[in-house]
């Protein structure tokens, strides 16, 4: 029976990581972080209300490699949930150290460039390491796949995500987004090229129902950076994000990339909780997160267009529930193999979108 630590297994994410699995596997589950007693906590309600005593606690804090190397001992997978992007070098030496499988749900340039630069010694050590996963990164390139499965060639993937927070609770999390922020990219691929560097491309997208036409926004992710050598048909290939409101759009978040400019490091925290703010503040009904695919190319030699929807009322759980599929592969060795993955080209994709539709996300598809 697998083991997994879920660093940060008490916070928003961390706790419905900690709930799918035990409703969806068989695994053994360890919370850890630097509030023992929240962990403590939360552990008695999960084996409350889950059979055999399967959930423990245990004080983890990510800054001390000691406390890392304890706290691995006789664990299969390190789960990092926490927004602990700062402590990246020690979390991940300690697992590797430490002989133990390894997957993050945080997003962040540095972190990704580390684990990429040991990406050999990761595969040597016959370990799995997986990351950028969750909602986006980690959707984008699985629907990309997915889409791949309905097209005999593929021309051109759009994808699309409207993210509407509404009351969502604020967390740490926010402080990984402004880092993001801080090396923000928007390429898209047109042609036979990604465009420059500080580029940014619009355009209107329908995501139907209530949430009806918005104007997006470009926005690069480095999961999307290999799809156009699996699939070298492609010939426009781009990841947008919807607006929000005009005060968030032309206020808010311009006076965040002068912050991360001005004081990169000082300013963080401080314009988080400003966009988090605003974001609630600001925004109005529908809320919900939903991300969109529009994939077109041939199928039987006629142009064919495919299209597919997924979304969720909670962004925290839209985080969770794809981590879960993913690993509801991992455990049963369909996707355990040693080397560094991003989950959105390791997993399977119909088993995966028909784990995810188990757990309460709505997926629908068309072609046309």
């Amino acid at each position: 029976m697998a083991r997994i630590l879920i660093l940060g297994g008490y916070g928003f994410t961390g706790r419905l990581l900690a709930r799918h699995l035990l409703e969806q596997s068989e695994a053994q589950i360890i919370l850890a972080g630097r509030s023992l007693e929240k962990a403590q906590v939360y552990a008695e309600q999960l084996n409350s209300t889950f059979k055999g005593e399967r959930v423990s606690s245990l004080y983890v804090d990510a800054s001390s490699k000691k406390t890392l190397l304890e706290a691995l001992k006789n664990v299969d997978m390190l789960l990092v949930a926490a927004p602990t992007t700062q402590y990246a070098d020690i979390v991940i030496h300690a697992a590797l150290e430490s002989e133990v499988d390894y997957l993050d749900v945080q997003l962040e340039a540095k972190k990704y460039a580390l684990l990429n630069s040991l990406a050999t010694e990761i595969k040597h050590a016959g370990r799995c390491f997986i990351t950028e996963a969750g909602f986006h990164p980690g959707l984008p390139a699985a629907m990309v796949h997915n889409a791949a499965l309905h097209l005999e060639r593929m021309d051109s993937a759009i994808m699309a995500c409207y993210l509407n927070i509404g009351r969502t609770p604020y967390s740490e999390a926010m402080d990984e987004l402004m880092e993001f922020f801080r090396h923000y990219q928007a390429q898209v691929f047109k042609g036979d090229g990604w465009t420059r560097p500080g580029s940014f491309d619009s355009r209107k997208v329908d995501f139907g129902g209530e949430v009806g036409v918005r104007k997006c926004y470009s926005m690069f992710l480095e999961e999307l950076r290999s799809l156009p050598e699996m699939y070298p048909t492609l010939q426009e290939l781009g990841f947008f994000v919807s607006e929000t409101h005009w005060i968030v759009d032309w206020i808010i978040f311009p006076l965040i990339f002068a912050g991360l400019k001005i004081a990169p490091r000082r300013a963080t925290s401080r314009l988080g909780k400003i966009l988090w703010w605003s974001m609630k503040t600001f925004s109005k009904p529908p809320y919900l997160v939903s991300l969109k695919i529009e994939a077109k190319g041939e199928k039987y030699q006629k142009p064919v267009t495919f299209e597919s929807f997924i979304f969720h009322a909670d962004g925290y759980e839209l985080t969770a529930i794809p981590v879960v599929a993913c690993l509801l592969q991992y455990l049963d060795g369909t996707v355990r193999r040693p080397g560094l993955w991003m989950m959105g080209h390791l997993v399977e994709p119909l088993r995966f979108y028909n784990d995810m539709e188990k757990m309460g996300v709505k997926i629908s598809s068309t072609t046309i």
